[in-house]
């Protein structure tokens, strides 16, 4: 396993990205951008303005779950994009069944567009509350059946310890994959891009190369300590209630999500954004877990990086600060 880089910056930006297929989408204070390689070598840009969040998706602990949601439209809409801009044509068309017929029978291609990339956002939300929060309760009330003198807090170490241990599974069953493979190195490409802008570097291939691939502000760590935020909240609420019933414990993870995602938004974006030795020891396990899903990008995939942060940069210095 590679060894963890760690790294502070002298300015910490709010640009920030996801890693598509053959691409990137980058978004800035006022613009997102999304750039793909296509298969004849030349770049796909695009390019969008971004709408600035109002009332209730501005406040503390209120604004993240505006924030996820968003950045799930957004990143399925993205990928969808990618996937079609990058493919080089050599599979076989397949003729259209089922629900894509009828999207395509019934409805215009942006409105068809638009019910799949909500349908994708949902149904990946649900699978991801599905594989690492409801499996886990579930799993661990089968052991209950087992060990009926099982304690709560004992359950409840057990349902934390099957969340990180899926999750982790997870993560490394799908970086052997060799087309997540090449997104994984994308995303080491966004974070080193990201990393040379914020060192104040010029955006050159040789500056990013030489930039850590592993970034406080990640993805990857968010959905790890909301996996950790879920685990102390289960400690902390299903113990003292004495709160046995295994559905009535999943009904329940369904209802604190809301909260979940609040207070891991409200955590990451103070820990990612200081420097000190306790907030570097707390985002230290998210950290570690960017070991499964950044590797070191080719010449090329810098490139896109550097060509979709260019294109989101603010005209006005500072205007994205952390």
């Amino acid at each position: 396993m590679a060894k963890q880089e760690t790294h502070s910056t002298p300015f910490k930006t709010t640009c920030g990205g996801q890693a598509l297929l053959e691409g990137i989408m980058m978004q800035g204070p006022g613009k997102r951008a999304i750039v793909v390689r296509k298969p004849d070598g030349e770049l796909d840009i695009t390019e969008e303005p971004i709408k600035p969040r109002r009332g209730l998706a501005k406040l503390p602990f209120i604004r993240g779950i505006f924030i996820f949601c968003g950045s799930m439209v957004h990143g399925m809409r993205a990928l969808m994009h990618s996937a079609e801009v990058s493919d080089d044509g050599s599979a076989p068309e397949e003729e259209l069944t089922g629900f894509d017929k009828w999207l395509n029978d019934h409805l215009s291609e942006d409105k068809a567009m638009t019910v799949i990339i909500t349908l994708g956002a949902i149904l990946g939300i649900a699978f991801s509350v599905g594989l690492f929060i409801l499996l886990p309760t579930a799993l661990t009330g089968l052991i209950g059946l087992v060990w009926k003198t099982m304690p709560l807090w004992v359950r409840s170490v057990i349902e934390g310890v099957l969340k990180v241990a899926i999750f982790m599974v997870y993560l490394y069953l799908c970086s052997k994959m060799k087309e997540i493979h090449r997104v994984f190195q994308y995303h080491g490409a966004e974070h080193k891009t990201i990393y040379c802008y914020e060192n104040g570097l010029e955006l050159t291939v040789e500056n990013v190369r030489k930039q850590p691939r592993h970034h406080p502000r990640c993805g990857t760590s968010f959905l790890f300590v909301v996996i950790a935020v879920s685990i102390f909240l289960s400690i902390a609420i299903f113990t003292p209630l004495e709160i046995e019933n295994t559905f009535l414990r999943m009904a329940l993870h369904l209802l604190m999500l809301p909260v979940i995602v609040g207070v891991t938004y409200e955590f990451n974006r103070y820990v990612g954004g200081h420097d000190g030795g306790v907030c570097r020891a707390l985002r230290g396990p998210g950290m570690w877990m960017q070991n499964f899903t950044t590797f070191e990008p080719d010449d090329s995939m810098i490139e896109v990086g550097i060509e979709a942060l260019k294109r989101v940069l603010p005209e006005e210095k500072g205007a994205d600060r952390w």
